[in-house]
């Protein structure tokens, strides 16, 4: 598996744990494993990967800025299945 499919999956599992810590009241936790997607959506170079999963890597900092946690939860939770899709096909 490469490097890129490596940093998209490890996203995925992270907007993952983003949702479930929101969900279950733990903003602290879900804050930390936002800033991590972030860090790795840094890691990965757009001009590698497809349009597609670039329009994704974009769409996450408008997770980051949602004010609403229930909202911000949902979103993280279909980003995180956006990106195992993507990581699969």
């Amino acid at each position: 598996m490469n490097k890129i499919l490596v940093s998209l999956s490890s996203i995925s599992m992270d907007l993952e744990r983003v949702a479930m810590g929101y969900q279950r009241g733990s903003v602290v936790v879900a804050n930390r494993f936002l800033k991590e997607a972030l860090t790795r959506r840094n890691e990965i170079d757009e001009n590698q990967v497809k349009p597609n999963i670039k329009k994704l890597m974009d769409a996450l900092d408008g997770v980051a800025k949602e004010k609403n946690l229930q909202k911000r939860a949902e979103d993280a939770l279909m980003y995180s299945i956006l990106f195992q899709n993507a990581v699969f096909k």
